[in-house]
């Protein structure tokens, strides 16, 4: 089987080869196509993966490209990370709402609302290209912001377009190590959108363990979530909330600690990233492996830590990451092509339509929740409806999600005048004006959305 990696330059890229490397089902990967604009990155990431696959057996065919229809033709499976704008763009999305005093962050708040704006417009017509060139692939979206993404572009291609994060997966795998409880004999109930959910219920054998969780000091006080939000606020709730969802119940601290901060994630990501790129240009043999680990730890220890009490980029030593591989994003994407291709139900959580799943919200909408996949394609699981607070947020965040995906498709300024100011983060109509106005002035790739757009 084929699978294409639109983004094939990112960061990302070796956890997936890593997972196919680990699947020894039948059929499996068997090339895999990294597509990206920039040839460069994609000979480094070409490096990286030879390092990688020596000495594997069977290990899949790598093709770079930056001819994205010759990646897509006759793909199975697509998996898209891409970042319109780049890191130069997610620097703009930050200091736009900074110089605001809002939440300058890349997908919650008015920075997301402007990632979209720019991001939608390309993958959509990534949709289009898709349906030409291999009808029958599933698209496994991972280009932020994901839930927004994924659901514009099941306008074009329907179920055969899915989310992931590994956000709440990888909080379920935390919980069990803390518990010393076996991941997979867990059933998490999870209900929200991308980056704005809550775990309502941690089931191991049929009994719920959270309760348990959140009684125990030294337990909640070692879990990730117990270091950002208080073990207070998270036994108040009842509930484990996404991490996200810090932005929203201490979004003043949020905005204090950002506007603080001696750089934004995105600038320190970009250093980073620039310093990567020209180390790996004067090294030589198998160095840009190495590298490649080296930065990609930085990036994940120091994730949040501007949350956490540290300066951002500052690394911590006691992060609790998930491995990537098998946990975290790559491991979902295996899993889902395994269930498709091979018939290998799995169940995990994942960005969806919604259906008749949170009666409160549009069938059409995009949710995050529990589902079945087997080779019939993706299945949400039955859910009890969330509490007034969840799904007031929801339903606000939603409306202004589709009003995002309505301008960048339509270019009316009107739309994303409406879903800036309506935020649940900006609460502003004149402060929702000023941060379009500052996003179009700032940022080309939104301008050109409002190009001979709708007034």
């Amino acid at each position: 089987m084929k699978l294409a990696i639109l983004g094939g330059g990112g960061f990302r890229v070796p956890y997936v080869y890593q997972a196919l490397l680990r699947d020894q089902g039948s059929p499996r990967i068997g090339e895999v196509w990294l597509q990206d604009s920039d040839a460069g990155r994609l000979e480094v990431m070409a490096a990286v993966l030879a390092r990688i696959a020596e000495g594997a057996p069977g290990a899949p065919k790598v093709v770079t490209t930056t001819d994205l229809d010759r990646a897509l033709e006759g793909s199975d499976f697509v998996f898209a990370a891409i970042r319109v704008g780049g890191l130069a763009g997610r620097v703009c999305d930050e200091r736009v709402a900074l110089d605001l005093n809002v939440l300058g962050q890349e997908t919650t708040g008015p920075g997301g609302l402007a990632y979209g704006l720019r991001t939608i417009p390309v993958m959509v017509d990534i949709a289009r290209r898709v349906k030409a060139l291999a009808p029958d692939a599933y698209v496994i979206n991972f280009t932020n912001p994901a839930g927004m993404i994924t659901e514009a572009m099941q306008g074009v291609l329907g179920d055969r377009v899915l989310g992931i994060c590994d956000t709440p997966s990888g909080l379920g795998t935390r919980v069990a190590a803390a518990l010393g409880l076996d991941p997979a004999r867990l059933r998490l109930d999870y209900v929200g959108l991308n980056h704005l959910g809550w775990m309502r219920r941690i089931l191991h054998d049929g009994v719920d363990v959270l309760p348990g969780l959140l009684a125990d000091d030294d337990l909640l006080g070692g879990l990730e979530e117990g270091v950002v939000f208080g073990r207070e606020w998270l036994r108040d709730l009842g509930v484990i909330p996404n991490e996200y969802l810090y932005y929203y119940y201490f979004n003043r601290e949020a905005v204090r600690a950002t506007l603080d901060a001696p750089q934004t994630r995105g600038e320190f990501l970009l250093k980073q990233q620039e310093a990567f790129y020209e180390r790996v240009a004067r090294a030589s043999g198998g160095a840009a492996m190495e590298l490649w680990r080296e930065t990609v730890a930085s990036r994940s220890a120091s994730y949040m830590a501007e949350m956490k009490g540290a300066e951002t980029g500052q690394e911590l030593a006691d992060h609790a990451g998930v491995d990537p591989v098998d946990e975290g994003y790559a491991g979902v994407a295996l899993s889902v092509m395994a269930a498709i291709s091979r018939d290998e139900p799995a169940t995990m959580i994942l960005n969806v339509r919604n259906g008749p799943t949170v009666a409160a919200l549009p069938p059409d909408a995009v949710v995050e929740v529990p589902v079945t996949v087997d080779a019939a394609g993706v299945h949400p699981l039955a859910a009890d409806p969330p509490d007034l607070a969840q799904t007031g947020l929801m339903q606000q965040v939603k409306a202004v999600e589709r009003l995002t995906i309505s301008a960048a498709l339509t270019g009316s300024r009107a739309d994303a005048a409406k879903a800036f100011a309506l935020h649940p983060l900006v609460d502003s109509v004149s402060v929702g004006r000023r941060l379009l106005d500052g996003y179009i002035d700032r940022v080309p790739e939104v301008a050109a959305v409002f190009a001979g757009g709708r007034p």
